[in-house]
């Protein structure tokens, strides 16, 4: 048997009231979370700094960038996501994205996944039907910039 359909590895990140889709090849990796407090006068968007590497990454929350408010996860169910720069002109290589839990990996189809017309946030890029379940895709220019704006 001969398939030539093409599948692509994704994997949907839990956020409050939503999961977010990326590609597998956007994610650097996934963390538990711990990062180091904001500070005063820091965005509200923003919840702290992630150590990683050798180096020092704004923590984005993905809800409060779009307009909600900033919740850190509970023990033992947050994670971050470390997610690899789409912008070749930016400062930063990589920056960290809170999560409401564990990421799970997908493979899906071009004809899986179809869009839904839906209000965007300023961090969505898109609202999709993945096989019956909705998912967001973010609009990762967007968020870069947010972290670029507070590179440590």
């Amino acid at each position: 048997m001969n398939d030539n359909s093409q599948t692509l590895s994704c994997v949907m990140i839990p956020v409050i009231g939503r999961q977010l889709i990326l590609p597998n090849v956007s994610i650097a990796e996934v963390v538990d979370y711990a990062s180091n407090d904001a500070g005063t006068g820091a965005p509200d968007w923003l919840a702290g700094y992630l150590e990683w590497r050798g180096l020092s990454l704004p923590v984005v929350s993905y809800d409060a960038a779009n307009g909600g408010n900033l919740t850190v996860p509970g023990e033992n169910r947050g994670r971050i996501v470390v997610l690899n720069s789409v912008s070749p002109n930016k400062k930063l290589r990589f920056m960290a994205l809170i999560t409401q839990g564990i990421p799970s990996q997908v493979r899906i189809g071009q004809e899986q996944i179809k869009q839904i017309e839906a209000e965007n946030g300023p961090a969505d890029l898109m609202l999709v039907d993945v096989d019956g379940e909705t998912a967001w895709i973010p609009n990762l220019d967007y968020l870069e910039t947010l972290a670029n704006e507070s590179a440590a």
